[in-house]
Formats: C-alpha cells, sequence, structure tokens
C-alpha cells in the first residue's frame, strides 16, 4: 500500500478513537500530577486516599442520580473481577444471561462453570443484532449489558419482571458516563472505568441497590465458599470506609475522580448522553450516505452511541483504512480481534470532541479516494 498523508486540515485534533482505553484528558493528567506527593505513595487507609475515593463514590452517586438506599461500590480488579464477585456472591441460585457480544457471554460462561449454583439461561444473539430478557421461573439474577463493546449494540436498562426478589444486573463498562439511564430499573450497575470515564484498569464500580445489598449479605453468610477477593460483602464493607480490600490504583482513582466531577460540572449524564449521541450520529449518517460503508448494526434502536462498528464491501480493506488512519495519527479504529469482519470500530466516549469525529470521517474520505 502506498503512504497516504493526509493534510492537517483534515486531521482531528486529537486522534485516539480507541474503545478501551481510551482517550485521557489533559485536564486529568494535572490533576493526577498535582496529587504528588501528598496523596500518591501514601497509605491508602490514611485520609488523603479515602478522600479521594470518597469523592468518586459521591461524585458517581450525583451522577447517576442515585435513588434512596443505593450505594456506590468499588474493590480491586475490572469486570471480569465481577463476573466471578457476582457468580459467587450475588446469584443464590441461578442466573440469566443476555448474550449479544463478546462480554455479556463471557459473565454466562462463568455462571456455567460455577458448581454451586444452577446452570444458567443463556439467550444469545448473532452479532451486531440482541436477545431480549424474559421472566423464568427459579431466575434470581437477570443479567445483561448496557452497551456491547465488541459489537456496538446498546439495549435498554430496564427492569426484568420476573420472580419476587429477582434482580436486574447490567454491565455498564462502555456505557456508564456516556448513555443516560434510570437507575432505579436496575439493582447492580457495574462498570470497569477505562472507557466513558477515561482512566485505566485495576478496579471495578458498581451502583447496587438495597435489594443487592440484602442479597449478598444473604448469599455471603449462607455457608458458601467464597474467596476474600471475591466477596462482596468485603467490597460493601470497605466501600463504605472508603477503601478496598488491598491497595487500590490511585492514578485509576485520580483520572476517575476529575472526569466524574468534569461530567458532573458540564450538566451530568444527560449532558454527556447528548454529547455522545451527536458522535455517532455522525458516523452512523455518514456510513449511510457512503457508498461502500454501512452500519454494522442494522436496526437503529439497536445501535451503540459510544462504540460504532461501521462495515465495508468486499472491495474496500478496512485493515487498510485503519492502517493509513494510524500512520496518519489517528488511531485505535480497528475492529475487535475476535468479530473478524471487515469494519472499523470507533469510540464516540464523552471525552471524545464531537468535531473531531466530523474530522474523522474527512479523513477516512480521503484515504478512500486514494485506496479506490
Amino acid at each position: 500500500m502506498a503512504d497516504i498523508s493526509i493534510p492537517s486540515n483534515l486531521l482531528p485534533a486529537d486522534g485516539r478513537f480507541g474503545c478501551g482505553p481510551s482517550k485521557v484528558r489533559d485536564e486529568q493528567l494535572a490533576f493526577l500530577a498535582s496529587l504528588q506527593p501528598g496523596v500518591l505513595g501514601t497509605s491508602h487507609r490514611q485520609a488523603p486516599v479515602k478522600d479521594l475515593v470518597g469523592s468518586v463514590r459521591s461524585g458517581l452517586a450525583e451522577l447517576f442520580r442515585a435513588p434512596d438506599g443505593y450505594e456506590v461500590l468499588l474493590a480491586n480488579g475490572g469486570a471480569t473481577t465481577f463476573w466471578d464477585s457476582a457468580v459467587h456472591s450475588l446469584v443464590e441460585h441461578r442466573s440469566q444471561h443476555l448474550a449479544f457480544g463478546e462480554f455479556g457471554a463471557k459473565f454466562g460462561k462463568a455462571a456455567a462453570a460455577a458448581p454451586f449454583i444452577d446452570a444458567p439461561d443463556v439467550r444469545s444473539a448473532d452479532a451486531g443484532s440482541r436477545s431480549q430478557s424474559e421472566p423464568v421461573a427459579g431466575v434470581d439474577v437477570y443479567a445483561y449489558p448496557h452497551n456491547e463493546t465488541s459489537t456496538g449494540v446498546m439495549a435498554p436498562v430496564t427492569r426484568v419482571a420476573g420472580d419476587a426478589g429477582a434482580l436486574t444486573v447490567v454491565d455498564a463498562t462502555s456505557a456508564a458516563g456516556g448513555i443516560d439511564f434510570d437507575a432505579s430499573e436496575t439493582d447492580v450497575y457495574y462498570f470497569s472505568p477505562q472507557k466513558n470515564f477515561a482512566s485505566d484498569g485495576g478496579i471495578w464500580f458498581a451502583l447496587v441497590s438495597p435489594a443487592a445489598i440484602e442479597r449478598i449479605e444473604r448469599v455471603t453468610s449462607s455457608g458458601r465458599y467464597i474467596p476474600e477477593t471475591l466477596n462482596l460483602a468485603g467490597a460493601i464493607e470497605n466501600s463504605r470506609k472508603n477503601q478496598t480490600l488491598n491497595t487500590p490504583a490511585l492514578a485509576t482513582l485520580a483520572m476517575m475522580d476529575e472526569q466524574v466531577r468534569w461530567i458532573n460540572a458540564q450538566g451530568g449524564l444527560s449532558w454527556a448522553s447528548a454529547r455522545t449521541a451527536e458522535s455517532s450520529g455522525v458516523l452512523y449518517d455518514w456510513a449511510e450516505r457512503t457508498p461502500v460503508a454501512t452500519p454494522f448494526v442494522s436496526n437503529p434502536d439497536h445501535r451503540s452511541q459510544v462504540v460504532v462498528t461501521i462495515d465495508f464491501d468486499d472491495t474496500v480493506d478496512a485493515a487498510a483504512i485503519s492502517a493509513a488512519l494510524r500512520a496518519n495519527g489517528i488511531v485505535d479504529t480497528e475492529p475487535y480481534r475476535k468479530l473478524g469482519r471487515n469494519q472499523l470500530r470507533v469510540a464516540t466516549f464523552t471525552a471524545i470532541e464531537p468535531d473531531d469525529v466530523r474530522a474523522l470521517t474527512g479523513a477516512i474520505d480521503y484515504v478512500l479516494e486514494r485506496l479506490s
């Protein structure tokens, strides 16, 4: 492939469009630097670090418009750790899982591997579409992704009307902080912070209802063996003290704190949601008017507003587009590695400027003209 040099006037101001880790704003790094030496490298059991944790927790409660009694939990590890924690500490007898991408399926696999609960009810859909929850007798946890990062499919956050006491548990890793929702429609809204919150890994967060807290306390006192690192009762106890079981990733907390305060100052979740909808709309509109491209998710109601997947026809090599973009400083537009499609995957997270998304479409047009 011949080298393609995109004119500077067509380039976005910031070329980071990765779906995780995501673009980090300069202000987040400045805030992190401001914590040296008073916070970084100090005990996580003392006030400076605990105050930082408390700021993140209160900021998230404000952002999510937490209903009375809901609490923000955090613990060491990422979403994968939370799946194992939920299997051990949250599912009492049986769970139902919607699998319309890589990450929803992984939670279902974790439940299927657990010998102390019944086999889960897993409802799968082809990539690019989504499955639907359905009440099933005996299911006490209904789990699904708010946004499937691998495919760019989004689902509404709605409570499943199952048996009395059944919990609705939502994987929000790529949705939290970028898509509006009603927190009263879920019992557990959990996520890693390296998407819309533009932070690093190493910690999971969750907004949990009083019903979820009661379930955790009942399951963890039932005599079931639960490793300490996966015990959600411990996460509740430590979170209420603004701490984690082991030393937390302070850089993650610092960048998270700055991002949450920034989103709240701009107008909160409704502002962030409108911003990501604007950015994703630019890309979907571009794909629909471009002859060689089409949105991968055919149903507009299922299309994500934070992860946009665009297919190309056989006359275009999407990998060549990504390579040309990368050579010009526009990075991480490659598709999800396990999906294996001729497509681009572009994040439109809250930190990404809509004008940079508009510039991206112009840059892609420029590359397409030279690849044809």
